[in-house]
């Protein structure tokens, strides 16, 4: 495993991982990027449109079309913000709801089989791992652009 460059096991892994929900998905007849939604959305205040793309690491263009989508499918539906005239909060219906609960499910599931399959310890590093590259990313620590003497 040395071979490899940390972001290609970082990309193998998750797209492993989204080929598995999205398999998943399938047999709701979903999507992982519409589960990832139903998941993201706060079931009993709804979500302003505006941070849901921030939230999940979304561009708004995909995530328009998604949303877009799962109105038309009745997962969703939008309401004006109370605290903000312009803004709009996304609010699960009650199908949504239930999807969202055949998504928290197959995360719950899947969870349960990593830690079933790898040590606490082992799990307790990954998650040190993981926080520390957020971390470094967000301070911003390395900058690919700019070459160094």
């Amino acid at each position: 495993m040395k071979e490899f460059t940390i972001d290609y096991i970082l990309r193998s892994t998750w797209q492993a991982v989204a080929r598995m929900y999205n398999e998943e998905a399938k047999e709701f007849g979903s999507t992982m990027a519409v589960g990832f939604t139903l998941l993201s959305i706060d079931p009993k205040e709804g979500t302003p449109s505006t941070s849901l793309g921030p939230k999940m690491g979304m561009e708004a263009t995909s995530l328009s079309r998604i949303l877009k989508s799962m109105e038309e499918k009745g997962l969703v539906k939008r309401k004006p913000n109370p605290n903000d005239g312009r803004g709009v909060l996304i609010h699960l219906t009650n199908y949504g709801l239930s999807k969202r609960k055949d998504s928290k499910d197959v995360v719950l599931k899947f969870n349960e089989l990593v830690q079933q399959n790898v040590s606490e310890e082992k799990l307790d590093h990954f998650f040190e791992v993981m926080n520390m590259i957020n971390s470094l990313i967000a301070e911003k620590k390395m900058h690919l652009n700019k070459t160094t003497n």
